[in-house]
């Protein structure tokens, strides 16, 4: 009887978390996009981009779209070989009354983004800076929906959620996991009162308070950029403010080990950045704890988790992200989280990760202590010394 117990506690410990992540959705339903009351003020997009993205053009065209009446894109490379130069150039020729400018930035910062992130900074020209990562698409009224809130000087950045397009099974995977694991875990820490923290779907901020942080370079150190910036700003006693916008993000085709070192990246960073949100994650993982308590026959123990579990998925994915995936890939939840726990079991240990062409060993305080090719095992001098 103890271990039948013992056996349940932690599927209805799931399933009390997934009932949270329902009662989340529905607050997070009721809020509305704020609307500017005065007039639209300018917006510097900075796109820092590394590579070609499957849909690159398409996400960058739809940030040329906005109807928005100032607005400049600022894109940064640190490679002048870089493929998605002629996307970018294409871009420019379309739209010739869109102030584009591309910047071939040589940094030696420890993150190369957050390197070419400074340089656009001191490029921009506008008192609203907007950084999301180079394959998110968004709709015309983005940047005036994404703006709004900062007409409220207690709010020092404005985030949102996302969706991922993906195409071959693994990149799939990874996408319902975003919609209905991911997600419904924002919006439960928001309940609860992490603040801190921002997204790399997008990040709009003041251009004051990023000196105030000390620039993109205080973050540079750092692999975590976007929760770094969400936390120095946050530090400076502002509000970090998630409004109900919905991008998208771009998997393509990825193998599977695309996506669990992909994943891998993700669940180490987090780990180092939060690692007590990131030990207390293990109570979201109930399937796992559903087939744990179906074996010690704690049927009702195993119904409610799983229940909660897949429920939670689909209001959160397909009603709030409107991921038209979700409903078609519905089955594929339970398989996914036994993926997303294995990441996860593998998050607990090592302290590299692969991202953009290097492998990084991490700091424990999520520093990047070195770096060096991916595939290569020569280490650059610590950044600390350089």
């Amino acid at each position: 009887m103890t271990t039948g117990w013992l056996a349940a506690l932690p599927a209805w410990a799931g399933a009390a978390y997934y009932l949270l992540a329902l009662w989340a959705a529905a607050r997070w339903r009721k809020r509305a996009p704020r609307k500017a009351g005065g007039a639209p003020r300018g917006v510097s997009i900075l796109k820092p981009v590394h590579g070609r993205d499957p849909r690159f053009y398409e996400a960058i065209r739809s940030h040329a779209r906005q109807d928005h009446p100032d607005f400049e894109i600022l894109f940064g490379v640190s490679d002048p070989e870089d493929p998605a130069l002629g996307d970018i150039r294409r871009l420019q020729r379309e739209f010739p009354a869109v102030p584009i400018a591309l910047h071939v930035v040589a940094t030696r910062a420890p993150n190369a983004k957050a390197g070419v992130l400074a340089e656009l900074a001191r490029q921009a020209r506008h008192a609203l800076l907007l950084v999301n990562d180079s394959d998110i698409r968004v709709e015309p009224d983005y940047l005036g929906t994404v703006a709004a809130p900062l007409e409220d000087p207690g709010i020092g950045l404005v985030t949102c959620l996302y969706r991922a397009h993906a195409e071959s099974w693994a990149a799939r995977a990874e996408a319902l996991g975003i919609a209905t694991e991911f997600a419904p875990s924002v919006m439960v820490a928001r309940l609860l009162g992490v603040a801190e923290f921002a997204l790399g779907s997008t990040m709009v901020f003041r251009a004051e308070d990023l000196r105030a942080i000390g620039g993109f370079e205080a973050i540079a150190p750092y692999l975590a950029d976007d929760y770094q910036l969400g936390r120095h700003i946050h530090q400076l006693g502002k509000h970090i403010e998630f409004i109900p916008v919905v991008v998208e993000t771009d998997l393509g085709g990825g193998s599977w080990r695309h996506t669990w070192l992909h994943q891998l990246r993700w669940s180490r960073t987090i780990r180092v950045s939060r690692p007590s949100g990131y030990f207390g994650y293990v109570v979201t993982h109930a399937t796992l704890w559903a087939l744990v308590a179906f074996a010690a026959g704690q049927w009702q123990a195993g119904a409610a988790a799983l229940a909660a579990r897949m429920l939670a998925g689909m209001v959160v994915g397909a009603g709030i992200l409107r991921d038209r995936r979700v409903r078609s890939d519905f089955w594929m939840i339970p398989l996914r989280d036994l993926f997303g726990f294995a990441v996860w079991l593998g998050g607990l240990f090592g302290d590299e990760v692969e991202w953009r062409g290097q492998r990084l060993k991490l700091r424990r305080d999520g520093r990047i202590a070195a770096a060096s090719l991916a595939g290569d095992k020569r280490n650059q001098a610590d950044p600390e010394n350089q």
